[in-house]
């Protein structure tokens, strides 16, 4: 294997195109790589896929001596690893998951300048006799990966990553780069001053992700809406379900293994042994769905996910934005579908509220579902929504369901101050079921039991069905004007905010819900996108592309690597259409350097 000595003084340019193949950087790349090389400190704002590793692979092989990138989870740190060996350079790792020789040996090749990138846990890194090791060898960077964990604004704050802050106090002079695709303003300002960025240059790549298509629908039968959508749209490829508890992932994955379907349960309930080989499978093999908590995907590199389906919602638009970007990650076409219910909203606040975290950071987070319940409950286009909370912008994007469809609105006003008044007057500890019936003047024994069927607000709602009345607590319980108490029997109760709207006299508008369908989503995921124009042709093409594929797979089980780290599916695309006739031609296909050629 070469060590970087190899690369030295080659210029960034010769790195891409001979050991990675591909002809030029990508939007910012070039300059981040340059300043890196020169010993200057970054922070990358960079969406997934975008190429943000490049930015710190490339510089550790410009370099002397070897880049240590900080990584949060080992599990996936072999497949990078895999990843980079087929182009010929020499990385590694040291984890707890090593032999105590395998560690001694790696620790040998460091000392010796033999290796160009490591990866390490940052619980790791911090073990003072690590520490100790690094000061004796030749340090080329520190790539400190997803970086938003280390600030408390992140939405996936990890305590380790907030130590790292000692890199600049113990190698002053090794330049450091932290890479998310994850930071809005926040978040960004907290991880420069953690890490002591401030003499360095802060990239903002943009957040936007043109192929992936977004969808929000309300929870009706969420089994069954999950089915569509998959037989609809994906029944041939991987996919990511998210649910919000073990026992709704375990729940999923064997109600989709009745059906046939290759679903394998991800959870922290799940032995060690049990998670790394659902893992690998999802990773190396085709067809296959993870059912999940968030437990699972921080770190995953596969490229050819083609979808991301929300069985909950997430807590934040952070993680929303971060679980949706493993789709897709090659720029062909991929969707993000999410089904969303009242009651998510009702256990991600309970979640919030019943923890350690000081007020300020609660705070913090009910803003941030907040900021995401808006998002669900959108009338305009979802892309600018997601873009704007970045503080990023777009036109109407064509390419989500509010913009195909845009969804009707009406004055609001009159219902919610009726809903509102319902809950007021019954005493703020009935569910919508039961608020309904009263504004619908059902004289249940329930109803008369407790005397509300003289209260003022009694059959005031008649001009709204029991669906639409649905449609209206949901909204109301988005806009953060009731709350839901699930400890109790989901009681609703009036906000601070929902008393200042009775007190102002506010006005609001809100959705009109037609009945939601999986087919109103695009299927985008059998076409090519505008980021990749090349179209399989013809039956010749496509019969062609799949015995690629098919050889690909069996390259990859004789190397016992995944897939992709031989070819991504937009090399193997440009092979079909472009079908080059020498060793020369071939090395115009994206993805294809000296080194590959040589394989």
């Amino acid at each position: 294997m070469q060590n970087n000595t190899d690369f030295q003084l080659k210029q960034p340019l010769d790195c891409l195109q001979q050991l990675y193949g591909y002809d030029t950087f990508r939007s910012q790349q070039q300059e981040i790589i340059e300043h890196v090389v020169q010993g200057g400190h970054a922070l990358v704002v960079m969406p997934t896929g975008a190429g943000k590793s490049l930015c710190y692979q490339i510089p550790a092989l410009c370099r002397s001596g070897v880049g240590i990138v900080v990584s949060p989870l080992i599990a996936l740190m072999q497949d990078q690893i895999a990843a980079l060996q087929q182009l010929g350079i020499a990385a590694g790792a040291i984890h707890s998951g090593m032999s105590y020789g395998y560690v001694q040996q790696m620790k040998d090749r460091l000392l010796a300048g033999e290796v160009d990138l490591l990866y390490v846990a940052p619980e790791r890194l911090l073990m003072p006799e690590f520490l100790e090791l690094l000061q004796r060898c030749s340090l080329a960077l520190f790539a400190i990966d997803e970086a938003h964990c280390l600030s408390q604004w992140g939405h996936d704050f990890r305590p380790h990553y907030a130590q790292l802050s000692l890199l600049g106090k113990t190698f002053p002079d090794v330049p450091r780069i932290a890479l998310t695709a994850t930071a809005d303003a926040p978040t960004r300002k907290d991880i420069v001053a953690q890490l002591q960025l401030q003499q360095g240059n802060i990239y903002v790549d943009g957040f936007d992700r043109p192929n992936i298509y977004y969808a929000v629908t309300e929870r009706n039968n969420p089994k069954q809406q999950a089915w569509r959508f998959i037989q609809e749209h994906h029944p041939q490829d991987s996919g990511i379900i998210y649910c919000i508890s073990r026992k709704k992932v375990d729940e999923m994955a064997a109600w989709l293994q009745e059906r046939d379907v290759c679903a394998l349960p991800y959870h922290a309930g799940l032995s060690p042994r049990a998670r790394m080989e659902h893992q690998n499978r999802f990773v190396r093999e085709e067809q296959v769905l993870v059912v999940a908590t968030i437990a699972f995907g921080m770190g995953i590199d596969k490229p050819d996910v083609r979808f991301v389906l929300h069985m909950n919602i997430p807590k934040s638009m952070e993680a929303y934005y971060q679980e949706t970007g493993r789709a897709g990650r090659d720029g062909l076409p991929a969707n993000a579908y999410m089904i969303y219910g009242l009651e998510d909203a009702a256990m991600h606040r309970h979640w919030i509220d019943d923890s350690n975290a000081p007020d300020n950071q609660k705070r913090i987070e009910h803003q941030k579902l907040n900021a995401l319940l808006g998002f669900c409950e959108a009338s305009r286009c979802r892309r600018k929504i997601l873009l704007e909370y970045f503080g990023d912008s777009c036109d109407a994007c064509n390419r989500c369901d509010t913009c195909d469809h845009k969804p009707e609105t009406f004055d609001g006003t009159i219902a919610v101050q009726k809903a509102l008044s319902c809950v007021h007057r019954t005493g703020q500890r009935f569910g919508v079921s039961y608020l309904i019936d009263v504004l619908l003047g059902k004289t249940t024994d329930r109803i008369q039991r407790f005397g509300h069927h003289r209260q003022t607000t009694f059959g005031i709602g008649t001009q709204y069905n029991k669906k639409q009345w649905q449609n209206i607590f949901r909204q109301l319980v988005a806009h953060n004007l009731l709350a839901v108490d699930i400890v109790g029997h989901g009681g609703l109760s009036i906000t601070l905010k929902g008393r200042a709207f009775l007190r102002n006299k506010d006005l609001i508008a809100l959705r009109t819900y037609p009945k939601a369908q999986a087919s109103r989503l695009k299927p985008t995921a059998t076409t090519a996108s505008s980021s990749s124009p090349l179209q399989l042709q013809n039956e010749a093409d496509k019969a062609l592309y799949q015995r690629l594929k098919a050889l690909r797979q069996q390259l990859a089980k004789a190397q016992n690597v995944p897939a992709y780290v031989i070819f991504h599916d937009k090399t193997l695309l440009e092979l079909a259409v472009h079908k080059p006739q020498s060793l020369q031609a071939m090395l115009q296909i994206n993805g294809i350097g000296d080194v590959k050629l040589q394989h």
